[in-house]
Protein backbone atom coordinates (compact mmCIF):
# COMPACT_ATOMS: atom_id res chain seq x y z
CA UNK A 1 0.00 0.00 0.00
CA UNK A 2 1.34 3.44 -0.93
CA UNK A 3 1.73 5.76 2.07
CA UNK A 4 -0.28 8.98 2.21
CA UNK A 5 1.69 12.19 1.76
CA UNK A 6 0.44 14.68 4.34
CA UNK A 7 2.74 17.52 3.26
CA UNK A 8 6.11 18.28 1.69
CA UNK A 9 9.17 19.95 3.21
CA UNK A 10 11.62 21.87 1.05
CA UNK A 11 14.75 22.61 3.08
CA UNK A 12 16.78 25.52 1.71
CA UNK A 13 20.49 25.09 2.58
CA UNK A 14 22.87 28.05 2.94
CA UNK A 15 25.86 29.34 4.88
CA UNK A 16 27.09 32.75 6.04
CA UNK A 17 28.01 33.81 2.50
CA UNK A 18 24.64 32.81 1.00
CA UNK A 19 22.39 33.74 3.95
CA UNK A 20 20.99 36.91 2.34
CA UNK A 21 20.40 35.12 -0.96
CA UNK A 22 18.52 32.37 0.89
CA UNK A 23 16.51 34.94 2.85
CA UNK A 24 15.36 36.59 -0.39
CA UNK A 25 14.32 33.21 -1.84
CA UNK A 26 12.52 32.16 1.35
CA UNK A 27 10.73 35.52 1.72
CA UNK A 28 9.65 35.42 -1.94
CA UNK A 29 8.31 31.87 -1.54
CA UNK A 30 6.39 32.92 1.57
CA UNK A 31 4.80 35.81 -0.33
CA UNK A 32 4.01 33.81 -3.47
CA UNK A 33 2.62 30.60 -1.96
CA UNK A 34 0.42 29.53 0.92
CA UNK A 35 3.00 27.63 2.93
CA UNK A 36 4.65 27.56 6.35
CA UNK A 37 8.05 29.22 6.51
CA UNK A 38 10.31 27.88 9.23
CA UNK A 39 13.09 29.59 11.17
CA UNK A 40 16.30 30.46 9.32
CA UNK A 41 18.79 28.45 11.36
CA UNK A 42 22.42 29.54 11.62
CA UNK A 43 23.52 26.06 12.67
CA UNK A 44 22.87 22.47 11.62
CA UNK A 45 19.52 21.25 12.97
CA UNK A 46 18.17 17.69 13.03
CA UNK A 47 19.50 15.60 10.15
CA UNK A 48 20.54 18.62 8.10
CA UNK A 49 24.30 19.08 7.63
CA UNK A 50 24.03 22.80 6.81
CA UNK A 51 22.26 25.89 8.00
CA UNK A 52 18.70 25.59 6.71
CA UNK A 53 15.14 26.83 6.60
CA UNK A 54 12.10 24.70 5.82
CA UNK A 55 9.19 25.55 3.55
CA UNK A 56 6.29 23.23 4.37
CA UNK A 57 3.43 22.95 1.90
CA UNK A 58 0.44 20.82 0.99
CA UNK A 59 0.73 18.18 -1.76
CA UNK A 60 -1.61 20.20 -3.98
CA UNK A 61 1.08 22.90 -4.27
CA UNK A 62 3.92 20.54 -5.31
CA UNK A 63 3.51 21.26 -9.03
CA UNK A 64 3.78 25.01 -8.36
CA UNK A 65 6.36 25.25 -5.57
CA UNK A 66 8.95 22.78 -6.91
CA UNK A 67 9.28 24.25 -10.44
CA UNK A 68 9.43 27.75 -8.91
CA UNK A 69 12.26 26.67 -6.58
CA UNK A 70 14.07 25.02 -9.52
CA UNK A 71 14.03 28.27 -11.46
CA UNK A 72 14.72 30.63 -8.55
CA UNK A 73 17.21 28.85 -6.24
CA UNK A 74 20.22 30.40 -8.04
CA UNK A 75 22.67 27.72 -6.96
CA UNK A 76 21.33 27.10 -3.46
CA UNK A 77 20.87 23.47 -2.48
CA UNK A 78 17.26 22.46 -1.87
CA UNK A 79 16.35 19.17 -0.21
CA UNK A 80 12.73 18.07 -0.63
CA UNK A 81 10.92 15.21 1.08
CA UNK A 82 7.34 14.21 1.86
CA UNK A 83 5.82 13.75 5.30
CA UNK A 84 4.32 10.26 5.33
CA UNK A 85 4.82 9.68 9.04
CA UNK A 86 8.02 7.65 8.59
CA UNK A 87 10.85 10.15 9.08
CA UNK A 88 13.68 7.78 8.15
CA UNK A 89 12.16 6.68 4.86
CA UNK A 90 10.95 10.22 4.11
CA UNK A 91 14.56 11.48 4.45
CA UNK A 92 16.19 8.59 2.53
CA UNK A 93 14.00 6.79 -0.01
CA UNK A 94 11.51 9.53 -0.87
CA UNK A 95 13.86 12.46 -1.49
CA UNK A 96 14.43 15.01 -4.21
CA UNK A 97 17.60 17.12 -4.39
CA UNK A 98 18.25 20.32 -6.30
CA UNK A 99 21.98 20.88 -6.50
CA UNK A 100 24.64 18.99 -4.56
CA UNK A 101 23.41 15.94 -2.64
CA UNK A 102 24.47 16.31 0.99
CA UNK A 103 24.95 13.56 3.56
CA UNK A 104 22.26 13.74 6.23
CA UNK A 105 22.78 12.79 9.89
CA UNK A 106 20.33 9.89 9.99
CA UNK A 107 21.26 8.95 13.58
CA UNK A 108 18.60 11.44 14.75
CA UNK A 109 15.96 8.97 13.56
Amino acid sequence: MTPEIKSFDAHIYYDESSFEQAKKLIDAAGEKFTLRVGHMHRKSVGPHPCWSCVLEFKPELFSEVIPWLMLNRKGLVVFVHPDTGNDLIDHTDYTLWMGEIKTLNLSVF
